[in-house]
């Protein structure tokens, strides 16, 4: 069973199959950026720095038993996916509240 025909979109992309550990990095650094993408655009509040900091270690950690996974699984896909229909939502909604300042 050839393997590289197994792989994820973006696993293949970063070519995990012919260089393992420069396309893991790769693909972890992409998984960690959606990841705070995400969280940011959907799940963020103001909270204290400390909180921060142990919110963003355990979303890096998050990111590393994701990576493993989204060799074969479409686990980046889906965080782009899910950033692309956050940030729409962040869009209309700040034209929402534009169009509703204007008319008051």
């Amino acid at each position: 069973m050839d393997v590289s025909q197994r792989l994820s979109f973006f696993a293949a992309l970063f070519r995990v199959d012919e260089n393992p550990t420069v396309g893991m990095w790769i693909l972890y650094l992409t998984i960690a950026a959606l990841s705070i993408l995400v969280y940011k655009l959907g799940f963020a509040q103001k909270l204290p720095l400390f909180k921060s900091i142990i919110i963003y270690v355990f979303l890096l950690l998050g990111s590393t038993v994701l990576t493993f996974l989204a060799i074969f699984l479409p686990i980046t896909e889906g965080l782009v996916v899910a950033a692309l229909i956050l940030i729409i939502y962040k869009l209309r909604l700040r034209q929402h509240k534009k169009a509703e300042a204007n008319v008051k």
